[in-house]
C-alpha cells in the first residue's frame, strides 16, 4: 500500500483542503502517513501565498519533501501553485502542480506522473461560471472538523492576491453543507467550524439567494450538534440576524474573526476596504450590546505603504479602544500583480519591524485583559489532546487556550473546568466533573 503524507501552509481553508484531498487518496487505497516527516511515496504541500513569507515557507517544504525521499513523487497545490505555477513547477524535484480549482483528479495526476515519469503541471484559468468544486474531507481527529462552504473573493483589496489565487464567488449548495455537517456529527465531532474565503457572502450566488445566518440557522437544527463557529467574517457582513442566532444559542460559540487590517481611515482607504473606523466600532458595539462578552478577534497589518507614524499610532489606539481578544499582526508584503506593490511611500523593514513588536506587545496585553475575565470561573472545553506536561489542553467556547488536570481519556469531549489561574491568555484549571 502506497504511503502519502501533507503539509499544509495558511488558512483554514487550506486545512479543510487537505483533509478533502486526503479522503481522495484514502478512497484509493493509500495510506495516510500523519508525519510529514516520514518516508511516504507521495508528498503533497498545500501552499500559501498571502505573504512573501508564505511562499519562502511553501518552497521550504517542497524542498523538505524532496530531500526526505527523493523518488517520491512531490505534489504542489493551493494558493501559490495557482497564482505562480511557473516558479513552483522550476524546482527540481516538484512532479505534479495543481491550483486550486480542479483538484478532484488528483489521484489520476500522481499516478500519471509515476507511470511516465515526466512532471504534470495542471493549473488552470477559473472558467465562466466554474461552480464549487464538491471535495468532502477526511479527519483524522475527532475534536474539531472545518467545513468549507464558499470560495472565491471579488473585493481585491490592493494589497491580496486571494483573488486571484480562489478565483470568482461560489458558494455550496445549503443541501451539500447539511449533509456533510451530518456525516461529520455521526463521525463524532462535537465542534464545526464554517470556513472559506469570503464566508460572509455566502449564498449570495446562489438561486435562489441564501444568506450565512439562513445556513448557520440549519445547521443549529441537526442532532447532535454542540457547536459551531464560524472561520472569518468581514465588519460590513455581521448582520443582525447573526448576531441573533449568537445571543440566542450557546452552541453557537461567541467567538468572531473580523479582520481590521488597520485602525486608520486613511490607510483603510489606500488598502481599499470597504469600512471606516467609525463603521468597525459600530459593529463591535452592536455585538456587544446583543452577547455583552463576545471574543472578538482580527487582522492587523503594519507597514502598508503610506502608513506614516501618525498612521500607525492612530491604528495602535484604535486597537486598545476596541479592547480585542486576540490579534494577529503581519507585515505588509508587497504581492507581484498587486497594486499596492507599485504605490510610493513604500515602508522601510526595519520600520516594520518595530511596528510589529509593538502591536505584538499590544495584542499580547489585551489578550491576557480578555482571559483574566475568566479567573475563577468555569468554562466549557473542547478537549484536544495531552501536552508535553501532561495536561490536558482545548479550547474554550471563546476560542481560549485551557489546560489542566484530570484522569481517563478525555479526548473529543466538551467538559467543565474552573478557572484557577491565568498565565497570558492561557486559562489553567482543575476539571469539574470526573469521566470515565
Amino acid at each position: 500500500m502506497k504511503a502519502v503524507a501533507f503539509y499544509t501552509l495558511g488558512c483554514k481553508v487550506n486545512q479543510y483542503e487537505t483533509a478533502a484531498l486526503a479522503s481522495l487518496f484514502a478512497r484509493r487505497g493509500y495510506r495516510i502517513v500523519e508525519d510529514f516527516e516520514s518516508i511516504a511515496d507521495v508528498y503533497v504541500i498545500n501552499t500559501c501565498t498571502v505573504t512573501g513569507t508564505a511562499d519562502q515557507k511553501s518552497r521550504q517544504a517542497i524542498r523538505r519533501a524532496i530531500r526526505r525521499n527523493p523518488e517520491a513523487v512531490v505534489v504542489v497545490t493551493g494558493c501559490y501553485a495557482q497564482v505562480n505555477p511557473e516558479a513552483v513547477a522550476g524546482i527540481p524535484g516538484v512532479d505534479v502542480v495543481v491550483g486550486t480549482f480542479g483538484r478532484e483528479g488528483l489521484v489520476d495526476l500522481v499516478e500519471e506522473a509515476m507511470r511516465t515519469g515526466r512532471q504534470v503541471v495542471a493549473v488552470r484559468e477559473f472558467p465562466a461560471g466554474c461552480k464549487f468544486e464538491e471535495l468532502p474531507a477526511l479527519f483524522t481527529t475527532r475534536t474539531r472538523a472545518y467545513l468549507k462552504i464558499q470560495e472565491g473573493c471579488r473585493d481585491f483589496c490592493t494589497f491580496c492576491l486571494v483573488p486571484y489565487a480562489r478565483g470568482p464567488l461560489r458558494s455550496r449548495k445549503p443541501e451539500a453543507v447539511l449533509a456533510e455537517a451530518r456525516r461529520l456529527l455521526a463521525a463524532g465531532f462535537k465542534e464545526v467550524v464554517l470556513t472559506g474565503i469570503h464566508i460572509g457572502l455566502y449564498g449570495c450566488d446562489l438561486q435562489p439567494p441564501v444568506t450565512l445566518a439562513e445556513l448557520v440557522a440549519r445547521v443549529l437544527e441537526l442532532p447532535g450538534i454542540e457547536r459551531l463557529r464560524l472561520s472569518s467574517l468581514e465588519p460590513t457582513e455581521v448582520t443582525p440576524e447573526l448576531v441573533a442566532l449568537i445571543a440566542r444559542d450557546s452552541r453557537f460559540c461567541p467567538h468572531l474573526h473580523i479582520p481590521l487590517q488597520s485602525g486608520d481611515d486613511g490607510v483603510l482607504r489606500r488598502m481599499g476596504r470597504r469600512y471606516t473606523t467609525a463603521a468597525y466600532a459600530e459593529t463591535v458595539h452592536f455585538l456587544r450590546a446583543k452577547v455583552p462578552e463576545i471574543a472578538i478577534t482580527t487582522d492587523v497589518m503594519v507597514g502598508f505603504p503610506g502608513e506614516t507614524d501618525a498612521a500607525f499610532a492612530r491604528s495602535v489606539a484604535f486597537v486598545r479602544q476596541i479592547g480585542f481578544a486576540g490579534l494577529h499582526v503581519f507585515k505588509f508584503s508587497p504581492r507581484p500583480g498587486t497594486p499596492a506593490a507599485t504605490f510610493a511611500d513604500q515602508v522601510p523593514g526595519p520600520v516594520k519591524e518595530k511596528r510589529l513588536g509593538v502591536l505584538l506587545e499590544v495584542g499580547a496585553a489585551l489578550s491576557h485583559t480578555f482571559a483574566a475575565r475568566f479567573s475563577g470561573r468555569t468554562v466549557n472545553v473542547l478537549v484536544e489532546g495531552k501536552n508535553e506536561a501532561g495536561f490536558w489542553e482545548g479550547l474554550s467556547e471563546h476560542y481560549l487556550p485551557v489546560a489542566f488536570t484530570a484522569g481517563g481519556d478525555l479526548r473529543g469531549l466538551i467538559v467543565p473546568v474552573r478557572v484557577r489561574e491565568v498565565k497570558g491568555k492561557l486559562l489553567c484549571g482543575e476539571l469539574l466533573t470526573e469521566y470515565s
